[in-house]
């Protein structure tokens, strides 16, 4: 295993992004070359993370394909990179949704092309570098660079609302992350390092423990987003542009779950514990509130992204079950969720993009005109709501079995998500494209070869993690099942330590 395959899929979309964005010509010119130049490094990149997950051993829970440099070693800081089954699936996630991105924008994004480029391949970097930091002030400066590209996106190519949605999304998640970083400065006082395996091994007491899971609640909660934090992502998912939504839902929003579990729920075992039922109470209220909004909307993209909302409060009860089920479960509803929201959104922004509407009620009798496009959209509204067979039923499924660990009642409600997301997802999907047809419906053609080749892949995917959800638990599981083991032979060993001590009194 080579350590530079690492950097080299961290940092070969930056290079990218450097060409695009300098590309020599006039300017029809230089928005094609970025094009080509960001569809053939994001090929390449998925290729290269492809070849990482053909020598990933899944048997050796600790970090593979590891850098460490020397940085500020006097402070105890250091650039420190590796992967483990975790980070990997979260990479794989990242390298296969930029290239589908990139094509869907090829033809909807009609201004400053290289810049849209250079911005969504510098969010790519980005993101990797966040997947793969083994340092704390390494992770957060990767945490703080995907605002800048993902505020941008919003802001310049979105939709008439856009500055507001841009500015809701940066405040929010940058006001969020500063908690981050008190959080990140009292574990260096604490312990002289920033380096996150040691801070894993570093004890902190318990009250320490519950003010800092405090601030990584609220810093990455607001990304996840829980709620009530949320109040940034129906504005951002429904004014970015199509490849910025992809982006955001499927990808930046598991940045917060990430960092929750790497933060959370993997380093400070006795502060989760005790916050444990408030946020399993959070999460339920999540689904439930977000599927009523949803169900209101008059909007496709908003009832998207108030879906996308329900399906994070899903997570993070997997998440806070602290069971090796229900966090192996929202591992996988994230990859699942990421993959299945993405494809709901270039869905419907074919549709928009033809007619020149997202409104609901404008649009009846699509599937009359685009056969191919229902049955598409069918599979993924399908997955969506959890059917049997797709990946979401897989996730939802193990977080489900760790939530009747925890409480009968946590697991009905949590599973309540697969009834109402029928009726929000089913009621969309009748209601456009089924019905009689309005307006300029009737003049609609099916989809392109371009948009089947964005589509097909994201239908085999979610397919495929429905059938055989094992190519991908066997890869984090085994992180999982030693940090729960290890967790509970540390309060056992700190009960009997207990006991000791009350016997020699």
């Amino acid at each position: 295993m080579q350590p530079i395959l690492l950097s080299l899929i961290t940092y070969l979309p930056l290079v990218a992004a450097l060409v695009a964005f300098f590309a020599p010509g006039r300017p029809e010119q230089q928005d094609s070359t970025a094009r080509w130049v960001g569809l053939w490094s994001s090929l390449i990149t998925l290729g290269l993370s492809v070849l990482m997950w053909l020598e990933f051993d899944p048997a050796q829970p600790g970090l593979q394909f590891e850098t460490r440099l020397r940085w500020m070693g006097d402070y105890g800081i250091s650039y420190h990179t590796g992967v483990d089954g975790i980070s990997l699936v979260f990479i794989l996630l990242t390298a296969f949704l930029t290239p589908l991105a990139l094509g869907a924008g090829w033809r909807s994004v009609h201004t400053q092309g290289r810049q849209f480029v250079a911005a969504m391949l510098a969010l790519e970097t980005a993101l990797f570098g966040l997947f793969s930091a083994q340092d704390m002030l390494l992770f957060y400066v990767f945490y703080e660079a995907t605002l800048i590209p993902g505020s941008l996106m919003i802001g310049v190519w979105g939709g008439p609302k856009r500055v507001w949605a841009s500015l809701q999304f940066f405040l929010f998640t940058f006001g969020g992350s500063l908690f981050m970083l008190v959080g990140l400065i009292t574990m260096w006082l604490q312990t002289g390092t920033t380096d996150i395996p040691a801070l894993m091994h570093a004890g902190f007491s318990q009250p320490l423990q519950g003010w800092l899971l405090l601030a990584f609640l609220l810093a990455f909660g607001v990304k996840l987003p829980l709620f009530p934090l949320h109040a940034w992502l129906p504005d951002a998912y429904s004014e970015a542009p199509t490849p910025a939504s992809a982006m955001l839902s499927g990808v930046l929003s598991k940045t917060g779950a990430y960092g929750l579990l790497r933060f959370g729920v993997l380093m400070f075992p006795d502060a989760v514990r005790l916050f444990a039922p408030y946020v399993l109470a959070l999460g339920v209220v999540a689904i439930i509130y977000a599927a009523f909004v949803a169900f209101a909307q008059t909007d496709m993209k908003r009832v998207i992204a108030y879906s996308s909302f329900s399906h994070m409060g899903m997570i993070a009860v997997g998440l806070f079950t602290l069971t090796a089920e229900g966090i192996d479960g929202a591992i996988f509803q994230m990859l699942s969720h990421g993959v299945v929201i993405a494809a709901l959104f270039f869905c419907v922004a074919a549709v928009a993009w033809r007619s020149e509407t997202q409104q609901i009620d404008a649009l009846g009798g699509v599937a009359r005109q685009m056969p191919v496009l229902a049955l598409l959209a069918m599979l993924f509204t399908m997955a969506n709501v959890g059917l049997p067979g797709t990946g979401s039923f897989v996730g939802e499924l193990l977080v489900l079995m760790g939530a009747v660990h925890v409480s009968f009642w946590v697991a009905l409600l949590a599973g309540s998500t697969m009834i109402m997301g029928a009726v929000y997802m089913l009621s969309l999907y009748r209601r456009v494209l089924f019905g009689g047809v309005k307006g300029t419906v009737s003049l609609l053609r099916d989809l392109t070869a371009a948009e089947i080749a964005v589509l097909a892949p994201l239908a085999i995917v979610t397919l495929w993690m429905g059938v055989h959800p094992g190519s991908f638990t066997r890869l984090f599981d085994p992180v999982i099942m030693q940090a729960i083991h290890g967790s509970a032979a540390n309060v056992a060993s700190a009960a009997g330590h207990s006991v000791l001590h009350v016997a020699a009194r």
